[in-house]
């Protein structure tokens, strides 16, 4: 029960005797006091005034006045609160001393002890055999002295912390004393002893960390695994914060069978400005005998008057770098590394391009007459101008670059291609007939005997596109569904011209796909533009959630037919001359709430020609913990393979995930691992082993992962969720 009266009794136990006579006197009097860190008296009324209710009080008076509080003592300011079962006020010092179940709640914070002072002229408060719980994440534990300054501060002597539930200490930290600064973020503690299920694991002496989503400088927590192909591995990243918009991560790597590989990254941000800087060395590698780097640049820029920069930098010391020390398939395969420096420039019509490129190419299997050209520099431009005479728009495409190669034919090459169309739209309904014309001119360089070192071509593009869209509403008793046909015709008319004297820097033959299905050059790139006489039919259908606009299920075919033979062709490329394309087809199915299905086919109808190339993956998912994926790939004459991946509940705490990539084409695995998880509620454990192709000639190398994650604390080992994650579609390593 709050009491003015009891209040204003302890209020006249500190006053001069001019007071005393004066009730409201000494009320404002105890306002200005109880406030003493603020300028002004605050009122009673005000929410950050100390307001306190006691259940009886007893004072004695004198030269030193004192009072007893009892029968349940509560203080209130603002969003904090203190009580006890009783209290003893020293009005000299504004000092509150509690009893009896001493109890501290704000927003963030509940303690609980046997006895607490409170001091409110510095804002001070100190438990005695305190316990406390913090956040939402459990996180609790005990201290023989907590003490909570007003400048944010917590300080805790003997602490013990964890995450988990009363009565259970699976992992405990211990530490001499802790300190928490809620101004800085930061955190330090002395003494640190970490257990796990009452074994020590981690000691040190000193520890500095942060306790907000503010960067901090020091050690991460290190990482432990081993490979067959480098032997035991500890990495101990160690984190630097320079400043608000830069900071660097420095990562000793020990590999125990090649040496210690130092790693370093740089990362700023700016207001114009923007990048990452990753740099690699492993000094004198024991197994090959050489010094091994890899340094890699990313920085991006933005301009004045929108021009944006870009500039993108690999190098690598050898070919097999990244077959030994990358740690990935992916890593294995690449077999080049971009080096480049690019501007754009944008607005609503117009945008221009410029860079020059470059490459490294470490895989010794790619001779020189196959290695990309140096493009110094390439510049580009593409504009639209909609809505001019008649509703017509002027589209135009231009380039002009350099191609240099230490082998073959070198030089420029010049690109221009306006075009005029005259879309007609209606709802439902458009039709866009256009006219373009291509020319392309070569100025080049160590030509073969005979060879022009000047062609050029000019060529006529006509063409016509139209589609439709129909749609239907369905209706069922749960939900509105609208179901849409959109049927598509694109008709494009390129005359001959002989091209066997142009070079061919960077064009090639893509895979037909549904957005090579409805362009007008069946080569991609400009050194070559098929002649043809062709009609792309393509259909799609949708079904649409009315309520969400969800697309619940997407389907599309469509194939290219053509009236005559096509004459052009890259060099050692046999004439083409089908009738038609391959079919294309896509499905994407969503319409059951725990499936997912995409499959996507090509194939073809006569000779022998069958299926081209194939994908299918299909997700059951029941539960956010429960993922299976199958998937399968096939190209002709290239590659077949098939993917399972899954992440599946064994028990209540128990789980198994895994993934088996197998290649039928060569009759092995590429890829597979296999793994237990073990989740409480307040720890987990991640046991993974795995074996995968390492390097371009089938050389496999085997990992075995063990990750502790002690929740609301930091994980000990590999990084084993990371490999989780990324080869099983859906993981998450987030506890449920």
């Amino acid at each position: 029960m709050f009491s003015r009266y009891l209040i204003t009794s302890i209020c006249l136990l500190g006053l001069p005797a001019a007071h005393a006579a004066d009730p409201l006197a000494c009320e404002n009097a105890l306002d200005t006091r109880l406030s003493a860190d603020s300028p002004k008296a605050v009122p009673l009324d005000d929410p950050n005034a100390l307001q306190l209710e006691a259940g009886r009080v007893e004072a004695q008076l004198g030269e030193v006045p004192t009072a007893s509080l009892s029968g349940g003592i509560l203080l209130r300011r603002a969003d904090k609160l203190a009580g006890a079962d009783s209290a003893r006020y020293d009005p000299e010092t504004l000092s509150l001393y509690l009893n009896g179940n001493v109890r501290y709640e704000d927003p963030g914070t509940q303690i609980r002890s046997d006895s607490a002072e409170f001091e409110y002229e510095s804002g001070r408060i100190g438990f005695s055999g305190a316990e406390f719980s913090m956040g939402s994440n459990n996180s609790r534990g005990a201290a023989d002295l907590l003490q909570i300054s007003q400048d944010g501060l917590l300080q805790l002597d003997n602490v013990s912390y964890t995450t988990c539930p009363p009565g259970s200490n699976d992992w405990l930290l211990q530490a001499r004393d802790i300190d928490l600064d809620s101004r800085s973020g930061t955190g330090t503690a002395r003494g640190v002893k970490l257990r796990f299920q009452g074994i020590p694991i981690l000691y040190a002496p000193y520890l500095s960390f942060p306790i907000s989503d503010a960067r901090k400088t020091g050690m991460l927590t290190p990482e432990i695994g081993s490979t067959s192909r480098s032997g035991n591995e500890i990495v101990v990243p160690l984190y630097w914060n320079i400043a608000p918009n830069y900071d660097a991560t420095f990562t000793p790597r020990l590999l125990t069978d090649r040496g210690v590989q130092m790693q370093g990254q740089f990362r700023y941000l700016t207001k114009a400005h923007n990048g990452v800087v990753d740099a690699e060395y492993l000094n004198d590698d024991s197994l090959i005998g050489e010094s091994r780097s890899y340094v890699s640049v990313d920085h991006r820029s933005l301009l004045w008057n929108r021009w944006r920069g870009e500039v993108e930098f690999r190098e690598v010391s050898d070919n097999q770098y990244f077959e030994d020390l990358g740690g990935s398939l992916s890593a294995s395969t690449i077999t080049h590394l971009n080096r480049s420096v690019r501007f754009d420039f944008h607005t609503d019509k117009l945008s221009l391009f410029g860079q020059a490129q470059d490459y490294q190419t470490i895989d010794d299997a790619i001779v020189a007459e196959d290695e990309p050209y140096r493009r110094l520099p390439q510049l580009l431009a593409r504009g639209s101008w909609p809505d001019l005479w008649l509703g017509s728009t002027i589209n135009l495409n231009g380039e002009i670059v350099n191609f240099d190669r230490d082998v073959g034919v070198t030089g420029w090459r010049f690109n221009l291609a306006p075009e005029l169309a005259l879309p007609l739209t209606r709802p439902g309904l458009f039709f866009t007939p256009s006219i373009a014309i291509d020319y392309t001119s070569y100025d080049l360089s160590n030509t073969e005997p005979g060879q022009r070192n000047d062609p050029e071509r000019v060529l006529p593009i006509a063409s016509v596109d139209t589609g439709l869209v129909l749609e239907r509403l369905i209706n069922n008793s749960s939900r509105k569904r609208v179901q849409t046909i959109e049927p598509r015709l694109l008709y494009v008319h390129v005359p001959f011209e002989d091209q066997s004297d142009l070079p061919v820097f960077d064009t090639i033959t893509p895979d037909l796909n549904l957005v090579q299905l409805f362009r007008k050059n069946r080569f991609l790139g400009v050194d070559r533009i098929a002649d043809t006489d062709q009609l792309s039919v393509g259909i799609t259908s949708r079904i649409l959630d009315v309520a969400t606009g969800e697309e619940l299920m997407s389907g599309t075919i469509g194939q290219i037919r053509y009236f005559n033979t096509s004459n052009v062709a890259l060099p050692s490329a046999p004439t083409f001359t089908d009738e038609s394309s391959d079919y294309i087809a896509e499905l994407r199915f969503l319409l059951l709430r725990n499936v997912n299905f995409d499959l996507g086919h090509q194939w073809g109808t006569s000779g022998d020609r069958g299926t081209t190339q194939s994908q299918a993956r299909l997700q059951y998912r029941p539960a956010t913990n429960r993922i299976i994926n199958l998937a399968y790939r096939f190209r002709r004459d290239s590659l077949e393979q098939g993917d399972v991946s899954w992440s599946w509940p064994l028990s209540r705490k128990w789980n198994f995930v895994g993934r088996y990539n197998y290649s039928f084409r060569d009759e092995k695995a590429l890829e597979e691992f296999y793994g237990l998880e073990y989740e409480s509620c307040c720890w987990g454990l991640r046991i993974v082993s795995r074996r995968y192709i390492s390097t371009r000639d089938g050389t496999r190398d085997t990992t075995y992962g063990l990750q502790l994650v002690l929740k609301g604390m930091a994980s000990v080992g590999t990084a084993a969720d990371k490999l989780l994650e990324r080869g099983i579609l859906g993981y998450s390593a987030d506890p449920r």
